[in-house]
């Protein structure tokens, strides 16, 4: 199993997954040609795309899901309460191409078996997904105000991480953003900070080879240095030395990971 991150931020996001039998993107966050470019960037195409999952209804991460839909056929994946948010927001898709995920379930693709489940964000039903194939996992998890003990009950002991972290709260405190604007990134609806995510990562990763990339980091209230030092810090306060064998990643808004074996 392979993955690459396209985009990640409040500007979009998406990131594409592969086995040797199928390929998938997890949200369509950009525009159809924008996606299209990233992919290429990669050298792969919407030609390899056997389905897009949706997480939820934010324009950064449905952008592009109806033009692609409408103009390579995919599937789209979502669940109930996000299609009804959906539907005005991504045109005309057809019903052939229109199936529900539920929360708290598992679809198998072949090798892949695809988990979602919660997180708490201010959309309709958020969840995100785990992709397993045989005995490697990979996590995908932003988007969330907090990491909740089912939350790390589903994403523990994963190979790879895509993790939220979104914030240095002093940064957003000092930030230019009105207040209801902080208020909403700081609540339980809101964005995981930095500090935040790295206590969460502890209660997560086990004694193996780990790969986290540090994902959805803000523009205005982040940087990639002080993320990953602010993580790095925590990490090593709850007594695991990053470098040992958790490796951490950031990642770029504008140009996509090189593909990933988890």
């Amino acid at each position: 199993m392979r993955f690459s991150i396209l985009a990640s931020g409040s500007t979009g996001n998406s990131i594409y997954i592969e086995n040797d039998s199928g390929a998938y993107l997890v949200d369509a966050g950009l525009t159809a040609k924008r996606i299209e470019a990233q992919l290429a960037k990669i050298g792969r195409s919407m030609k390899n795309v056997n389905a897009i999952f949706v997480t939820h209804e934010h324009s950064d991460h449905i952008k592009g899901v109806g033009v692609l839909a409408r103009k390579h056929g995919v599937p789209i994946y979502a669940n109930q309460k996000t299609w009804q948010a959906m539907d005005g927001l991504v045109g005309d898709i057809s019903l052939e191409q229109r199936f529900q995920f539920d929360m708290e379930t598992v679809h198998s693709f072949g090798s892949i078996s695809i988990e979602s489940f919660a997180v708490s964000h201010d959309s309709v039903d958020p969840m995100f997904y785990v992709f397993h194939e045989d005995d490697r996992k990979l996590a995908i998890i932003t988007d969330t105000g907090y990491v909740s003990d089912r939350m790390k009950g589903i994403i523990k002991s994963a190979d790879s991480f895509v993790f939220e972290s979104n914030h240095d709260v002093g940064m957003l405190q000092m930030g230019r953003y009105p207040w209801s604007v902080k208020r909403r990134i700081l609540s339980d609806v809101g964005h995981v900070s930095n500090e935040d995510a790295a206590i969460a990562m502890n209660d997560v990763i086990e004694q193996k080879e780990t790969q986290i990339y540090l994902s959805h980091l803000s523009r205005d209230n982040n940087m990639k240095d002080l993320a990953r030092m602010s993580v790095e810090q925590t990490l090593q306060t709850c007594g695991i030395i990053a470098g040992e064998f958790v490796h951490l990643h950031d990642t770029d808004a504008e140009e996509p990971t090189e593909l990933i074996t988890v």
